[in-house]
């Protein structure tokens, strides 16, 4: 999945001479929370989100500067928070060269380019000009839509069982004695696991294996080593 076929194609935009008022009630009335900044040209200048608000003089949540901190950031840095804190206008507060990408960019490419810069959102680009918005929702839509069951001839019991052995097969966290039951697409695990991360990665595992409706956890803790054995809370559970 790529990103022309996930972005929002209809795009809201303001000028770098937009008041800092307008944008806000722009993002509010539009329940968004992030704009991209165009030029009379219509070209991106930068971006402007919710965060770029959060320290503003009128709030009282601009910065807490001491003198001693300023002799070492300098006055700078001090006179760029000041202009971020009480300008008027988008371009006092937006981010400049935002982070792009454009229509042929993979979705796990996005994923890790939100992650790496923090940003929510990503401008789409066709050359020089903006074509959409790739944001974490339109991410999450995706997601879902791609988690929807598919049917699959082959799934049968028989099938899904072997694709969960060999899918743990290539582990470093497959559990000893390994053993997977199978009726009706419904998974019980059997095995035991030496750290409990493993539990929830094996019940991972195998939810995301075609075919299977449910999964039951039967995996024991042994700790390595006092010896000390515990049954899967599902087990527990059901013996009380």
């Amino acid at each position: 999945m790529r990103a022309h076929q996930i972005m929002k194609k209809h795009i809201i935009s303001v000028s770098p001479q937009t008041s800092i008022l307008d944008a806000a009630n722009t993002m509010l009335r539009n329940h968004i929370s992030g704009l991209p900044v165009l030029d009379e040209k219509g070209a991106l200048k930068g971006v402007v989100s919710e965060g770029d608000f959060l320290r503003r003089a009128e709030v009282g949540t601009g910065r807490k500067r001491s003198a001693w901190l300023e002799l070492f950031t300098g006055v700078g840095r001090a006179a760029t928070d000041f202009v971020h804190e009480r300008g008027r206008k988008v371009e006092d507060v937006m981010t400049e060269n935002p982070v792009t990408i454009d229509e042929q960019t993979p979705l796990d490419e996005i994923v890790h380019l939100m992650h790496k810069h923090g940003v929510k959102r990503l401008p789409v680009m066709n050359g020089q000009a903006l074509v959409g918005i790739v944001t974490r929702s339109d991410i999450l839509q995706a997601v879902a839509s791609m988690a929807r069951d598919v049917p699959d001839p082959t799934a049968d019991d028989g099938h899904i069982r072997d694709r969960i052995v060999r899918a743990m097969d290539e582990t470093a966290w497959r559990p000893a004695g390994f053993q997977v039951w199978v009726r009706n697409g419904v998974v019980h695990l059997h095995g035991v696991i030496f750290d409990d991360r493993a539990r929830q990665a094996a019940i991972v595992l195998a939810e995301n294996t075609a075919g299977v409706k449910e999964v039951h956890d039967h995996l024991c803790f042994v700790d390595g080593y006092s010896g000390f054995y515990v049954e899967s809370p599902e087990d527990v559970k059901a013996a009380s």
